[in-house]
């Protein structure tokens, strides 16, 4: 973030990539839809000589959620499988347990791929070598070894959106049940081959014949997931999947070549479906969506512990982007070369945002308690409802800098942008933060707004609160 007065920053990629402890990096640029120019940076395992190429295979943790809705919608495309069909009716191995509380349960492959499903359990933890892997039931009911809660509805389905890697799960059993075929069978069959996503796989653990593969390093650079030098994703299709930059840039392209009527990998039909916003959700049926006109974009991240990954496309130009990293601290490192990349094209969505310095005693009045007001419509609160679930912001000032809490993580600062509006946590998608202040000068609530979704807090006047 750069302060108003000072000059822009000059650093090349290699600078970047010491400052964030990360050996590896591989990139892929993409115009009208083909990729034009991929290439490694790097090493693949620090203290090594070993380059980084534009085929090296990274894990890409989410980011494996839209190859999986892709292989999705090719079996919707050939009429094998129905966005609105209550998918208990496809599973055979495992249903989602009814839930009683809510008036509809029916839960379908729109609801899933579109994270509206109602269903549990945002995200797993990565498996090392030697831990023993679950089976995907194991997985959907949480038993061991598998370290998650158990997948289960706990909001009525369809009414509310909230982030879901249980959802892909059950996404990825429907594929499993209405095939008899394992997962990465079938994608290789419905997308790597038409594709010629040659080197791709969901295979976990990654067998070390494969070769060429980024090693996992962590927030200091070091090597991690030894012996081995890499991680287990079991949840396949919700963060299993391995590729290179080459083949991922090529997936781009064909989503890309589909939305503009120039590639058969979906119909037309389907791929504007999927690119379409499902409300209230951010997502469409797999990526995430925004902007409009030229900056138009479908874009999705992906974070295990030792890697970051972010893919992006222009759906009414054809450019595109692929970054994939080997270290902890990618994400921070992938928000400046998106942001790079993004001003190279010419498609900037998220312009240069110039901090500003504010006095001491101005930030020390927005500090307190500020509590969700749940009367604003799910639809407006859209991707935001899930991520402020506990309802409690807690808004504090050390050394001069303000911090915001929310649950039990840890702090993280708020950058000032106007004397009222903040932005924080720096990331490719920054959320962004507003006080409003009343006629009588006092500070009443909190605005909190990302993309098409905002969220409404009312400050705490209790005790703890406003004072």
């Amino acid at each position: 973030m750069v302060q108003c007065g000072e000059p822009l920053p000059g650093w090349s990629l290699q600078e970047r990539m010491a400052y964030y402890h990360v050996p590896g990096v591989a990139i892929a640029v993409l115009k009208d839809g083909k990729v034009v120019q991929a290439a490694g940076f790097g090493v693949r395992e620090a203290g090594t000589q070993e380059a980084v190429n534009a085929d090296t295979l990274f894990s890409v943790g989410s980011v494996s959620k839209v190859v999986t809705a892709a292989t999705t919608l090719r079996r919707v495309a050939a009429g094998k499988l129905d966005l609105d069909r209550d998918i208990n009716t496809y599973l055979t191995t495992w249903k989602i347990p009814k839930a009683p509380a809510f008036a509809d349960n029916k839960v379908t492959l729109r609801m899933l791929m579109s994270h509206t499903s109602g269903l549990t359990v945002w995200g797993f933890e990565d498996y090392l070598p030697g831990e023993k892997l679950p089976t995907i039931v194991q997985t959907l009911d949480g038993v061991a070894p598998a370290k998650n809660e158990p997948v289960r509805i706990d909001f009525e389905p369809g009414t509310r959106m909230r982030y879901s890697g249980g959802g892909i799960t059950v996404e990825q059993l429907v594929l499993q049940d209405t095939t008899g075929k394992p997962f990465e069978t079938i994608v290789r069959s419905e997308l790597f081959q038409p594709v010629g996503m040659r080197r791709s796989t969901f295979v976990n653990p990654l067998p070390a014949g494969v070769g060429n593969i980024a090693k996992a390093h962590d927030k200091n650079g070091q090597r991690a997931a030894l012996p081995r030098g890499w991680e287990s994703f079991p949840e396949q299709a919700a963060s299993g999947l391995w590729t290179s930059a080459n083949e991922l840039g090529a997936f781009v392209g064909a989503l890309i070549d589909s939305y503009r009527g120039k590639g058969d990998f979906l119909p037309r039909t389907i791929a504007l479906q999927m690119m379409t916003e499902v409300s209230p959700s951010v997502h469409g049926l797999g990526p995430r969506l925004e902007g409009d006109g030229e900056a138009r974009i479908f874009h999705h991240g992906g974070s295990n512990d030792s890697y970051k990954a972010w893919i992006e496309g222009y759906l009414e130009t054809g450019d595109g982007m692929v970054i994939l990293t080997n270290g902890t601290e990618g994400n921070k490192l992938n928000v400046e070369i998106r942001n790079a990349l993004s001003d190279a094209l010419g498609r900037g969505i998220n312009p240069l945002v110039r901090t500003v310095e504010l006095a001491p005693a101005v930030l020390a009045d927005y500090t307190g308690t500020y509590r969700l007001d749940a009367r604003v419509p799910n639809d407006l609160t859209g991707n935001l409802a899930g991520h402020f679930e506990a309802g409690t912001l807690k808004v504090g000032l050390s050394d001069g800098v303000m911090t915001m809490t929310r649950n039990k993580q840890q702090p993280v600062q708020l950058l000032p942008v106007s004397p009222t509006r903040f932005i924080g946590p720096v990331e490719i998608l920054p959320l962004r933060f507003e006080f409003l202040r009343n006629a009588r000068g006092a500070v009443y609530a909190l605005v909190v707004e990302r993309g098409n979704a905002r969220v409404y807090f009312r400050r705490d006047t209790g005790p703890g609160g406003a004072k």
